[in-house]
This record gives structure tokens, C-alpha cells and sequence, in this order.
């Protein structure tokens, strides 16, 4: 899988924060349309253990989904937000949940989301070609 969130115009938008949830089976076709949606690589069956595992969350704005994350552990396997959605603080709010489940998040990314990661605090180095990210915070 390939992590990163889209990159938004960063036009402001008042929308409430999306509701943060724990994916199950039920959500699996919407996680992968979602993750689809944002041209991000997703083995449905990887992702299918993921949610069973409590791994994969979901965003939900006026109860409908507009954005998941896919954890392996700590690290962040990828955040997709619905293309309509994006630049709104959904990707943010779905890493935000995930580093509050953990002392440490790591990530490996696309230079292109790079200013995504940095906003939120993961310190940034280059590895064989490809950025990684790292957010360390106390629970």
C-alpha cells in the first residue's frame, strides 16, 4: 500500500469534524472504494485482516463515510479521503485517532504529501527513494 492523503487546493471550509470509528466487515467495500477513489494500492484481503484486526479506521461526516486509514501495527499503510472531502481536515482527524492509539506512528510516503505529514508533526527523512515519517507523542 501506498501511504498519503491527497493533496488539497487548502481552500477553508467550515465542516464539523468527522466522527472517528473503527472499521468492521460491514465497511470493507466502502474502505476500498475509498482507498480506490485515491489511487492508493489495497489488497482486499490485506485490508479485510487489517479490520479484523481493529486496524482500519473510518471518517464519517452527516453519517456517511468520507475517509479511512490502514494501520500494520504502528505504522500507517495509508489515509484516503474521499476526493470531494478533501482539504477539509479529515486525513488529519483519521492520523490524529491513530497516534492516539499509539506512543509512535511511522509512515513512508510520496514527496507530493509531504507538507500533510509535516503539518502534523512526523519528522521527515529520505529513505532508498521515498520519504519516511515518524510522529512520536505520549498517550
Amino acid at each position: 500500500m501506498i501511504g498519503g492523503e491527497a493533496v488539497s487546493d487548502g481552500s477553508p471550509v467550515d465542516d464539523p469534524p468527522p466522527a472517528i470509528r473503527e472499521a468492521d466487515a460491514d465497511d470493507l467495500l466502502t474502505v476500498m472504494r475509498i482507498l480506490d477513489g485515491a489511487l492508493l494500492e489495497a489488497d482486499a484481503e490485506t485490508v479485510r485482516g487489517r479490520v479484523a484486526d481493529g486496524a482500519v479506521m473510518l471518517a464519517e461526516t452527516d453519517g456517511h463515510a468520507v475517509g479511512t486509514l490502514v494501520l500494520d501495527g504502528t505504522h500507517v499503510e495509508a489515509v484516503a479521503v474521499r476526493s470531494s472531502r478533501r482539504g477539509r481536515g479529515i486525513g488529519t482527524a483519521l492520523v490524529e485517532a491513530a497516534a492516539d492509539r499509539a506512543d509512535e506512528l511511522t509512515v513512508d510516503f510520496d514527496p507530493r504529501v509531504r507538507p500533510f505529514y509535516e503539518s502534523l508533526g512526523f519528522d521527515v527523512e529520505r529513505r532508498a527513494g521515498r520519504l519516511y515519517g515518524r510522529l512520536r507523542r505520549g498517550r
